[in-house]
């Protein structure tokens, strides 16, 4: 189909510079550089490795934030471009039946300008006349529907601009909340490379590993398979991204963030999941913990802010933070919020 309308400006806002850094990164700068000599070096690492965490959280709230706009930003665009071809083909609509109108009145004056009981007398053939009358009532007709038409094509454009104009008024407003997300996320990230790079080198390099790897008691469910076969092939596939790298707004095949990667999986399985980990957790029937069963997403945290597909033996694979590969880590490494089926 022939696109009637004017082509729109897209994409995001380029150029973003970063300027958010959070109270807790703030913090945990004044620690390390303003601690006083008597303290314990090893408490100083803890609480920069603490405020790490911390910033990972927020980065990653602020992640799925940014996920949630682009996403909002892909809808508004489909209804301003479909609010826009609609007004454009309702513009061609008014214009055909202007011209219709405009024809048939030059057609009236031509043949029907004078009084039609005085054409009757004047006429040397009244049979002709009667023929003409009929058709001029039959053409008045027709003009009356075409201008009921035309009245009602004039709303219905009215209408499309408005949505229009709506749709790309939120398009806009929205496109400024993933400049401002991706701005929070940035300054987050930023401050944590800076505390790790703070860190003595083995400090830094047993980080990796113990960050988000807590090892909670896990239910014993190694006996149990998928629940059915489109989560067999998520799990073959969410196996298929280990040791890729963790990529904060990406959702494959190179790279993930957590709700990414939960994503492709089950896309490779022919099942479309929602962007977010907080409304992947309700794209499914949920279950207890203990019932667990590979292909399950587990979501953590009370906001649902990380999510992993559980895979058997207590464990999950997931996405787990920037500068971190997708890896295997124990579903209880985190408070869990709930366990979804799909």
């Amino acid at each position: 189909m022939v696109s009637h309308r004017r082509s729109t400006q897209s994409g995001f806002t380029r150029g973003v510079r970063v300027t958010v850094v959070s109270a807790a990164a703030a913090t945990a700068a004044a620690t390390l550089t303003a601690a006083p000599a008597s303290a314990d070096p090893k408490e100083t690492r803890e609480s920069a490795k603490a405020a790490v965490d911390r910033l990972y959280e927020e980065a990653e709230r602020a992640t799925e934030r940014f996920n949630e706009a682009g996403e909002r930003v892909d809808r508004l665009r489909g209804e301003a471009d479909r609010a826009l071809d609609a007004t454009a083909r309702g513009q061609d609509r008014v214009n055909r039946m202007r011209d219709e109108l405009g024809a048939m009145a030059g057609a009236q004056y031509r043949t029907g300008a004078i009084d039609p009981s005085l054409a009757l007398l004047l006429s040397g053939d009244p049979d002709t006349y009667l023929e003409r009358a009929a058709a001029l009532d039959r053409a008045g007709a027709r003009q009356a529907i075409t201008l009921n038409k035309l009245r009602h094509a004039q709303r219905t454009m009215a209408q499309n601009r408005a949505e229009a104009t709506r749709a790309l008024s939120d398009l806009e407003h929205s496109r400024t909340a993933v400049a401002r997300h991706k701005r929070a996320v940035e300054g987050k990230l930023r401050e944590a490379r800076r505390l790790l790079a703070s860190l003595p080198a083995q400090d830094r390099a047993s980080f990796d590993r113990s960050s988000r790897s807590g090892r909670d008691a896990a239910p014993d469910l190694s006996g149990l398979g998928p629940a059915s076969g489109r989560a067999m092939s998520a799990v073959a596939a969410v196996h298929q991204a280990l040791g890729r790298p963790y990529v904060w707004g990406a959702n494959g095949p190179s790279g993930f963030d957590c709700s990414g990667l939960m994503q492709w999986a089950y896309a490779q399985a022919g099942v479309s999941l929602p962007r977010t980990s907080q409304a992947q957790r309700y794209a499914g029937r949920m279950v207890p913990l203990s019932q667990a069963q590979p292909g399950d997403l587990v979501a953590y945290r009370a906001d649902a802010s990380h999510i992993g597909m559980y895979v058997g033996n207590g464990q999950v694979i997931h996405a787990p933070y920037p500068g971190a590969a997708v890896r295997y880590d124990p579903v209880g490494m985190m408070p869990v919020s709930s366990v979804t089926r799909i």
